[in-house]
């Protein structure tokens, strides 16, 4: 039987399939994705979700004609597939390969670069208003969101614009009832108090067992009515209620993998003249075992693995800075009966399952929705709580808002601790963890860690849990770099790790290797350097300030944003002695101001010279400038 997926080059190839075709295709489609993902990683349980909503959608909007919007983008694969780009799943999420988001250099068919959740029903009601003022004002706009995006706030805003504005546009509500992990919404849980609410279900019951006695025909005809009543009662309930209340129209919920019926539902959906939500429900994982039976995440992300028998746990592996924050978490947990730990619906990737298996009732998720996350941690903080926010730091620029003046204005002692921070890899432009410096730097008495070890981790939240203000510790993706026990600073001192005379190389958190291994390259061609690692570079060490301050060329090197950065407050620190009268020359090494394409992350940091290589050359390079 010859590959139906084969056939599909555009979304006008599925409408010519019939039913029976469909169900054939949705299984390629799962089968096809589980294969693409094995080789290269990448986000599996929500596209195996989203397949026959996905089908449905391209075969009753007319894509890029009309407006088809994900949110979020990493359940866009399917959509990449029926819109021509199968064979770049080779390269998915590989440098200069396919996005795992949507990509608007890619396709006319991605009109949003959108990785970051719940926004989507903010750039529909932007579209729909511009539609609305076009020479083709009946292009249907389509939002899809879903897989959690319905926990953050943005999303409630937009909403409520749309129900005022009585903009067109067909909300589809992906509910699979997860984000990461389960999802946190009053909204999905409405129905389910209900249907378990003591009274209500002895009532059902009873009900029931009352209509079944009821004799022949006369029984059957009152079974039917009273499903009919249950129906009615379903649509009757909170949902469509809050939905309608915003001014939005609400329908469903209906299966999410009926082709036929969703069909239906959106051709009745688009002819409605206003703002309409079609709630949806799928199976996260769908059609892999191994995804369905992911109790934690239905394999939301994963790594390389073998189609055959999923992802396995490794054994005897190296451990990762998540790693030791968890083990670092649990032990204060132990010391710190007021210790209380928040995740925007990240628990696990930010290591705080094991917390919160431990004391559950000292773990908060919110959902996706750090702004409400960080206010709320400084609220436990004015009642004598102590907070750790487990963020990845990507996401910490959503709540620079509300960690600035919520927490700093109020030097309250909450904790960030940013996962991923600096240069991330597979996942693009939208992932590298690349602002938390500059950001954080901006907020007045925050103290910015930033480890260049497991043990470095270890100890600075130690520390961070006895400052009295608030406190960010950022980490990089990956394996930890181990040190032995002497190799260890403490405080908020600076440590020198080596004496030179030439330069003096100022490293912070993951470049401090890097900037080790530029002295060794500069040492073989007789050139002495200094390598301070920073540890906190807010404050900074007076003592490596002014140790720097004594060296002809001072170089500084981090991977974040080199505007407005660590390396820049170091130079100015650095100016400052003295009133800059005898200031060396410096070096500012950073991440430049551009959104930087996806790749490994030691192919990116060499290409943006923040290895060990890249340093020692520019080393060399500003030496003979000032020689010269």
């Amino acid at each position: 039987m010859s590959s139906l997926l084969e056939q599909i080059n555009s979304p006008a190839d599925l409408r010519r399939l019939s039913g029976d075709e469909l169900g054939r295709l949705a299984a390629e489609i799962r089968d096809f994705i589980v294969s693409a993902v094995a080789v290269t990683g990448g986000h599996l349980g929500s596209n195996l979700g989203a397949v026959e909503l996905t089908l449905a959608v391209h075969r009753v909007f007319d894509s890029p004609r009309d407006v088809v919007l994900w949110d979020t983008g990493h359940q866009a694969y399917v959509h990449k597939l029926v819109t021509g780009r199968r064979e770049g799943f080779a390269r998915l999420r590989q440098a200069d390969g396919l996005s795992g988001y949507p990509c608007r250099a890619e396709s006319d068919h991605d009109w949003i670069e959108n990785s970051h959740a719940s926004t989507v029903l903010s750039y529909a009601h932007g579209v729909a208003t511009a539609v609305a003022r076009s020479a083709e004002p009946d292009r249907q706009v389509v939002a899809i969101i879903g897989d959690g995006a319905m926990t953050g706030g943005m999303a409630y805003e937009a909403l409520n614009n749309l129900g005022h504005s009585g903009r067109r546009v067909l909300v589809i509500l992906n509910d699979n009832g997860r984000s990461y992990s389960p999802t946190v919404s009053r909204l999905s849980e409405s129905l389910s108090r209900l249907r378990l609410n003591p009274a209500f279900v002895q009532r059902r019951r009873k009900l029931e067992r009352t209509v079944r006695r009821l004799p022949g025909a006369l029984g059957g005809f009152a079974d039917r009515y009273l499903q009919s009543v249950k129906a009615g009662f379903r649509e009757a309930l909170e949902p469509p209620a809050f939905f309608e209340c915003l001014g939005v129209r609400y329908t469903g919920p209906i299966d999410g993998h009926d082709v036929e019926g969703m069909e239906q539902a959106f051709t009745h959906a688009a002819t409605y003249d206003g703002p309409i939500v079609v709630h949806v429900r799928t199976q996260k994982g769908r059609g892999y075992p191994p995804a369905e039976d992911d109790d934690e995440k239905n394999l939301h992300d994963v790594s390389v693995f073998d189609p055959l028998t999923g992802p396995v746990a490794p054994t005897g592996r190296t451990r990762t800075y998540t790693d030791v924050f968890t083990g670092a978490l649990l032990a204060a947990g132990e010391r710190h009966p007021d210790l209380v730990a928040l995740s925007a619906a990240m628990p696990g990737p930010t290591g705080l399952l094991p917390f919160a298996l431990r004391w559950p009732d000292r773990m908060f998720d919110v959902g996706i929705a750090e702004q409400h996350m960080v206010t709320a941690a400084a609220g436990m903080a004015m009642g004598g709580l102590r907070p750790v926010v487990a963020v990845y730091s990507t996401f910490f620029s959503r709540a620079f808002d509300q960690a600035n003046l919520d927490v700093g204005l109020h030097a309250a002692p909450v904790v960030f601790c940013m996962d991923r921070a600096g240069i991330t890899g597979d996942d693009g432009a939208s992932h590298h963890g690349i602002l938390d410096l500059s950001l954080c730097l901006r907020i007045p008495g925050m103290t910015v860690f930033a480890p260049s070890s497991a043990q470095e981790l270890a100890v600075m939240f130690g520390t961070a849990l006895t400052l009295d203000g608030p406190a960010a510790i950022r980490y990089p993706k990956g394996v930890a770099r181990e040190v032995d026990p002497g190799d260890v600073g403490e405080g908020l001192a600076a440590r020198r790790l080596r004496a030179g005379s030439d330069v003096c190389i100022l490293a912070v958190g993951k470049l401090v290797e890097a900037g080790l291994q530029a002295a060794d390259h500069l040492a073989e061609e007789g050139i002495a350097a200094t390598v301070w690692d920073a540890r906190v570079v807010a404050p900074l060490d007076e003592v490596m300030i002014a140790d720097a301050a004594t060296h002809p060329l001072v170089v500084t090197a981090e991977d974040g944003v080199r505007l407005g950065g660590a390396g820049q407050a170091m130079v100015d620190a650095i100016a400052a002695l003295d009133e800059g009268a005898n200031a060396p020359p410096a070096l500012v090494l950073g991440v430049p101001r551009t959104f930087i394409p996806q790749a490994k992350p030691a192919r990116i940091l060499a290409e943006l010279g923040l290895d060990g290589p890249g340093i020692a050359t520019a080393v060399r390079k500003a030496l003979a400038a000032s020689a010269g």
